[in-house]
């Protein structure tokens, strides 16, 4: 049987781990409690976390215990890592309506059914009753300040005089330092895993729990994960890919993995869908022999849909892409799945009261910016290229109503093959 942290390296998921020796050792002599955070900073985990829960997957599925730790107490600090300024502070209803979303989100993909398969915890119910006096005689001992400050992310924010540092996140390694130590006491939890950015608060949490209960336990970090043409995808670099489908919607959330380079799709197929190795080269070979067909990234992206979103997302995500890349019209269409659809697309914001009694469909296509005049219009019409909402119109005289509007109060006017216009109204 493959031990865990080889099946993990196959697929990615391990840039650096510690003692990999005796982690090893470790996952073939008992079965092992670890553990992945994720803050609640954001309503919705994002395919950044994906890679995390991802790992939480597969060492579950070898037999091993989770604990997903969402931080209702850590969120209130906010870590400092690889960000050029503050978070934004939280009020705890925002909080609570974070941790409710990412459990969920968690137990998609989890085996949380029992405590003893699983579990989601929240830190706050450890951090919030610890007494300062309490926290600093017994935590922050362990801590030098010398090395607090050499540490990257630090250094570098205090090296930003404009934006510098504050104590509140300067303190964030030792809250989450004292996670470990925590659940190390309270679960018997020996591992911490989670990305590249977290290696120092990692090896902070080993080296306190050492300290304060003279236990051996370990860290596992992956890459951080960047596309081949250097897109990230991260909530603060604004390339975020949500897992809630009123974020993100299941057709996007779709198409984002069909759209992976050739480059990526591999390493993708790893790190996001549970597909056998031998599959996964297979679906390379055949991409390679076939690169327009785009074969590895339509699986890619129907099996990483059908994890986050299952089977009624992928199907929506289908039947979306079908709609959207034919010439079947757009009713059915939620607002979401049509607003990510035309993210990118020149729209004009127009008052409601236009439609009533009616709108011209000449008129429309120069407010939305789909004709310069009247009579280009008129000419586009004429020629067969336009149509309202997927449908051809051939009318140049046609009037559009608010029966029309697409959910969302919105219309699409399509120009020939792929040009694309919207109109909103409110």
């Amino acid at each position: 049987m493959t031990n865990p942290l080889d099946l993990l390296a196959a697929r990615g998921f391990v840039a650096d781990v510690t003692d990999p020796d005796d982690l090893r050792a470790l996952f073939d002599s008992e079965r092992v409690t670890f553990y992945y955070g994720a803050d609640p900073t954001a309503s919705s985990l994002h395919v950044g976390n994906l890679v995390g829960i991802m790992a939480m997957a597969w060492l579950q599925r070898a037999g091993h215990r989770p604990i997903a730790v969402a931080g209702g107490g850590t969120g209130r600090i906010g870590d400092p890592s690889f960000r050029d300024d503050e978070r934004p502070l939280l009020d705890p209803a925002t909080i609570a309506a974070n941790l409710a979303r990412i459990s969920e989100q968690m137990g998609r993909i989890l085996d949380l059914s029992s405590a003893d398969r699983g579990v989601v915890v929240d830190n706050d119910s450890w951090l919030r009753p610890t007494a300062l006096i309490d926290f600093l005689r017994d935590v922050g001992k362990h801590f030098s300040v010398n090395q607090m400050i050499a540490r990257e992310s630090v250094r570098r924010r205090l090296e930003e005089r404009e934006h510098g540092i504050t104590f509140t996140e300067f303190s964030y390694q030792l809250l989450q330092a004292y996670d470990f130590a925590h659940l190390y006491e309270a679960e018997g939890c020996r591992l911490q895993i989670g990305g590249s950015d977290q290696w120092g608060n990692i090896t902070a949490g080993i080296d306190l729990t050492r300290r304060l209960h003279g236990a051996k336990v370990f860290g596992l970090v992956w890459p951080l994960i960047e596309r081949s043409d250097g897109r990230k995808f991260s909530k603060s670099g604004g390339e975020a890919v949500w897992m809630a489908a009123d974020e993100t919607s299941p057709y996007a959330f779709y198409q984002w993995f069909l759209n992976i380079p050739d480059a990526d799709v591999a390493r993708f197929l790893k790190l996001f869908t549970f597909l056998p190795l031998g599959e996964i080269s297979a679906l390379e070979a055949a991409g390679a022999a076939d690169p327009a067909a785009r074969i590895a990234q339509k699986r890619l992206a129907e099996e990483a849909t059908r994890i986050v979103h299952g089977e009624p997302g992928l199907g929506a995500a289908l039947r979306a892409t079908a709609v959207l890349f034919g010439d079947d019209p757009f009713a059915g269409l939620d607002e979401r799945t049509l607003q990510d659809a035309f993210a990118e697309a020149p729209s004009a914001s127009l008052p409601r009261t236009r439609l009533v009694p009616g709108l011209g469909i000449l008129d429309l296509m120069v407010a939305c910016g789909a004709a310069a005049s009247n009579g280009e219009a008129r000419r586009l019409i004429a020629q067969g290229g336009v149509r309202l909402n997927n449908a051809p119109t051939i009318d140049p005289s046609a009037v559009v109503a608010t029966s029309d509007l697409l959910p969302g109060s919105l219309l699409v006017i399509r120009v020939g093959k792929k040009r694309y216009f919207l109109a909103r109204f409110s």
